[in-house]
């Protein structure tokens, strides 16, 4: 926008939390490989994961603190995919949880993924697994996850596992400086608030965050996106089992609470419940995810559609946006 420089088919976007549903298909993978089960306790991979205790809040002397006590269960692999780990994210509340991510700087783009989940195990769960949802860094965590399965760092796994068969040629966790150029600028509205700092697509980051750090094209997320729509398998490469996608698609949240009504939480996705109770048009079993920036996805396979949106906005404005396309799209289905 400050350049006047017109947006281009093969723009490259941070597409953030959309990278969550890539990842949760790389563990997939592995779940069909025979290396794990959704079941598995997480510690069976990263065992520091497994002395995380919960933290509860408390009154004493007048002042809050934070009294610790060991889970109810342990946190499986199931729980990191559907947000039920008791995991959070740092800026998601003021809880004295919340406040300890922050002091403790998780997310920072300085760590590497075993860095980061060495600190987030030094930190309280907000919650036993299990007992609720709550969106956090449990993709993060995948992500790490993936590195220790595959013995390789998460861009390579996904790069051998999902971009490369798929034809994924722009997605990345850094850019390189030949396509730069082509790197889609956030910008605020006229007259709007200041834009939303959003990272440096080239920065050399070392971390690989399996829940937000992901860049990619229209093209290329299309690819993705009709891989799912199609049962798993894109222009003869399989990359997952038709009854694979259909348990990451089912809701895996039931009766917890923490989701919007409606709407549960598959293996990485949302998923929609019924027609009504949601406040956004959409058909029971419809499925996907959204970008921190404005993305958003959704395959609905009652009506055989998909849609994908790619936008670089403010926060005050992204969520008004994506809801105002998926109306949009929703409302032009008239047969």
């Amino acid at each position: 926008v400050a350049a006047g420089d017109a947006m281009k088919a093969d723009a490259i976007f941070r597409i953030y939390s959309m990278t969550k549903p890539i990842v949760s298909v790389a563990v997939m993978q592995m779940a069909e490989e025979g290396k794990l089960q959704v079941s598995d306790p997480v510690s069976k991979f990263l065992p520091e994961i497994g002395k995380m205790k919960v933290g509860t809040e408390k009154v004493v002397d007048g002042r809050t603190v934070l009294q610790l006590g060991d889970p109810e269960r342990a946190m499986t692999v199931q729980d990191l995919l559907r947000h039920t780990s008791g995991l959070t994210y740092g800026t998601r509340g003021t809880a004295l949880v919340n406040q300890s991510y922050v002091e403790a700087k998780i997310g920072n783009r300085g760590m590497s993924n075993e860095e980061f989940v060495a600190k987030l195990s030094t930190l309280a769960l907000k919650f036993s697994p299990g007992t609720r949802w709550e969106y956090g860094v449990s993709t993060d965590v995948l992500g790490r996850l993936v590195e220790v399965v595959d013995g390789k760092k998460l861009g390579e796994a996904l790069g051998t596992r999902i971009f490369k068969p798929l034809g994924m040629v722009d997605t990345g966790f850094q850019v390189p400086a030949d396509k730069l150029s082509r790197a889609a600028q956030p910008g605020p509205r006229p007259n709007g608030q200041p834009m939303t700092p959003r990272f440096a697509v080239n920065d050399g980051a070392k971390y690989e965050s399996g829940g937000g750090g992901l860049t990619s094209t229209m093209d290329d997320y299309l690819r993705f996106t009709a891989m799912l729509a199609n049962g798993g398998a894109l222009s003869g490469k399989r990359l997952l089992g038709k009854q694979t996608l259909a348990f990451m698609t089912a809701d895996h949240t039931g009766s917890r609470p923490g989701r919007p009504p409606g709407l549960g939480f598959g293996l990485g996705f949302e998923v929609r419940n019924t027609v009504g109770e949601a406040a956004l048009p959409g058909s029971p079993g419809d499925y996907g995810w959204a970008g921190n920036a404005g993305t958003l996805f959704w395959v609905d396979p009652k009506e055989q559609l998909f849609a994908i949106y790619m936008v670089q906005v403010s926060d005050p404005d992204r969520i008004a946006l994506r809801n105002q396309f998926r109306s949009m799209v929703q409302s032009a289905i008239i047969d």
